[in-house]
């Protein structure tokens, strides 16, 4: 007769961490994610979590400041169509950064993606720039920018803010530069030392991006071209068709690509 007094047991020290971010998180009521709600936070590590109409679509972490961090997202949300910032909640947890060597937010995103959560992890919503070769390629369906591109009637407040009633034109360089700094979303230009000596009208002062980039389009020398992909902005001096454009900006004239 045999006994089974005897059996393997194995410690995982990870799922218990995520278990207990998940349940910590889930404690927490989501705040609307609001300028004043973020500003309201400390500057410090931790993770955090994004819901759209409740529902969690995305986990992150901050290294070093939460409230930098999740303003990010708040800017590149505003920015984007199909989308409103009234249908986004977050809630986050200051965590040690000692902490960081155990990647916390991969924890929860493991928690929640066995539910068949935050669908906004892995497919190019926490991506910044995502650089001169993916220009050329096509935006898969599913894709965040796919799903919510920008946003080209976004106004542009504070746009050269120090601008006085004898102004009336300013160099090209300083408007892309403005207008660069102010969009909600990715604008990549290769910059050129003959934009110092086109002038430009001034825009009005609540122009919108479209509104902007027709008149930046418009004093471009020949062959220059502004072109709107899902997700951000590009400007080279080459006439290129890209297989996810939006439209072009040409001192020719606007194309709508989309439309066609």
């Amino acid at each position: 007769m045999s006994l089974e007094n005897h059996a393997e047991f194995k410690l995982s020290i990870t799922k218990a961490l995520g278990d207990q971010l998940k349940a910590a998180l889930d404690d927490l009521s989501p705040a609307p994610l609001t300028m004043e709600n973020i500003r309201s936070l400390r500057p410090l590590p931790g993770v955090y979590q994004l819901h759209k109409d409740n529902d969690p679509v995305y986990v992150g972490k901050a290294d070093r400041s939460l409230p930098q961090r999740i303003e990010k997202h708040y800017r590149k949300i505003s920015g984007r169509t199909n989308i409103s910032l009234d249908q986004m909640t977050f809630t986050c947890l200051y965590v040690d950064e000692d902490f960081g060597a155990v990647a916390p937010e991969r924890l929860l995103i493991n928690q929640h993606r066995g539910q068949g959560q935050v669908p906004w992890n892995y497919n190019g919503f926490g991506n910044n720039d995502p650089g001169k070769r993916r220009d050329t390629t096509e935006v898969d369906e599913g894709h965040f920018d796919h799903e919510h591109p920008i946003d080209l009637e976004c106004k542009l407040t504070g746009l050269l803010a120090e601008r006085t009633l004898a102004d009336e034109t300013v160099p090209l360089s300083t408007l892309l530069q403005e207008t660069k700094a102010h969009l909600p979303y990715v604008f990549r230009y290769q910059a050129s030392k003959e934009f110092d000596d086109i002038v430009v009208g001034l825009p009005d002062a609540h122009a919108t991006a479209d509104e902007i980039l027709r008149v930046i389009a418009a004093r471009l020398p020949d062959k220059w071209q502004i072109t709107a992909l899902p997700g951000y902005l590009i400007m080279y001096p080459k006439t290129e068709d890209y297989p996810s454009a939006r439209r072009y900006y040409r001192n020719t004239g606007v194309v709508d690509v989309w439309q066609q």
